[in-house]
């Protein structure tokens, strides 16, 4: 089998040892385990449970307290509907394996990351790719949509919230992409990492597992939990889907660590508390970053309304690698090129680090693109 290079995961692994602003960054900023334990009304005494924790396996599927607290995320998917992972990449790499063979019509949603088109393609799918664009608020066009799930499509596949974008499929467009995938017999695939973190209300996002009998999500408590350290995601998802995964996570998982179990479920049995703190620096950083693209005339982007990042256009007459590189060499400052969700034009920006970070790295940019235009 055959794949292409990860485009953005290259890029990360070869560029964020080397910055002094990380606004590539995804993730709202991370706690340590101090602070887990401060959201969680807990104290160093509490850690006492890790000491007579024997380092066996332990449960192949994740704890029987881990799956409630993950099916507490939903509202109607218990904790037998729960498949825990390595991670949200763990949890969408078992769900191309497992339903997606040679031939097959996927249809994807770019930009997203790069699992939801490059893995079906290396296994001989037939996927087709739905572009979503700034002046369509970088939402599918379900128009074409229809025209590309012809019937017999295997997968219809999207994050939402979305990465890069920020842009958000609300129930009412979820609903017609639904209607859409049951009229050709299709699985839809949500990866819902950035679940949580809406701009507006409470900040949920309806998940298609809720939505969708043949609907899927995936999310880890990588991003809006704060805990990529951790690297505990999951898949929910109908009995058949979980009886049929598991067969294959037996190949390369077992199971996940037990002190990753243990905090995942700590922190997911307070998820409210670190969801408020998501909410918080979303919030409040976004509209730092909204009131510099307003001021700075060589960059439009769509305002999130969810999720940590956002795409930026540039009026900077060089190629998105370049423009990267540059400002890393002359600036310090840390973005993700557009060319690493094969997108021209475009960097992503993360924009919930510590909130000086932000102010400083955007900055730096103004003063880069000032030069860059000279």
């Amino acid at each position: 089998m055959k794949i292409k290079e990860f485009g953005v995961e290259i890029w990360m692994n070869e560029t964020e040892n080397n910055c002094e602003l990380n606004l590539g960054e995804t993730c709202v900023e991370s706690v340590t385990i101090q602070e887990l334990l401060t959201l969680c009304g807990k104290n160093d005494t509490d850690l006492s449970d890790l000491l007579s924790m024997k380092m066996t396996y332990g449960a192949i599927e994740g704890s029987d307290r881990l799956r409630a607290a993950i099916s507490a995320l939903y509202g109607s998917q218990e904790p037998a509907n729960v498949l825990v992972t390595h991670g949200t990449i763990g949890a969408n790499a078992l769900i191309y394996e497992t339903l997606v063979e040679a031939g097959d019509r996927v249809v994807t949603v770019l930009p997203t990351y790069q699992q939801h088109y490059s893995i079906p393609e290396s296994y001989g799918a037939d996927v087709q790719i739905l572009h979503a664009l700034q002046e369509n608020g970088f939402l599918p066009d379900l128009e074409k949509l229809e025209e590309l799930a012809t019937p017999g499509t295997k997968l219809i596949s999207f994050s939402n919230p979305n990465n890069p974008t920020g842009a958000l499929m609300d129930r009412d467009c979820l609903m017609r992409v639904i209607e859409i995938a049951r009229s050709c017999g299709a699985w839809i695939l949500s990866d819902e990492v950035y679940r949580g973190s809406n701009q507006n209300g409470d900040g949920a996002t309806e998940s298609i597992a809720d939505l969708y009998e043949k609907g899927i999500s995936t999310a880890s408590v990588s991003k809006v939990f704060s805990l990529a350290g951790i690297r505990l995601g999951w898949i929910a998802a109908p009995d058949e889907i979980i009886q049929a995964v598991s067969i294959h996570r037996d190949y390369n998982t077992i199971s996940v660590g037990m002190i990753n179990d243990y905090f995942a479920t700590m922190a997911l049995e307070n998820s409210e508390k670190l969801l408020a703190r998501t909410r918080d620096m979303t919030r409040k950083n976004l509209a730092v970053l909204d009131e510099w693209v307003a001021s700075e005339p060589a960059i439009s982007y769509v305002k999130p309304k969810s999720g940590t990042t956002a795409f930026l256009k540039y009026d900077v007459d060089m190629p998105s690698r370049d423009f990267c590189l540059k400002l890393l060499a002359d600036k310090g400052v840390l973005l993700v090129p557009g060319s690493a969700f094969d997108v021209e034009g475009y960097v992503r920006i993360g924009y919930t680090n510590h909130v000086d970070v932000l102010r400083e790295g955007l900055s730096r940019i103004s003063e880069f693109i000032r030069s860059a235009q000279a």
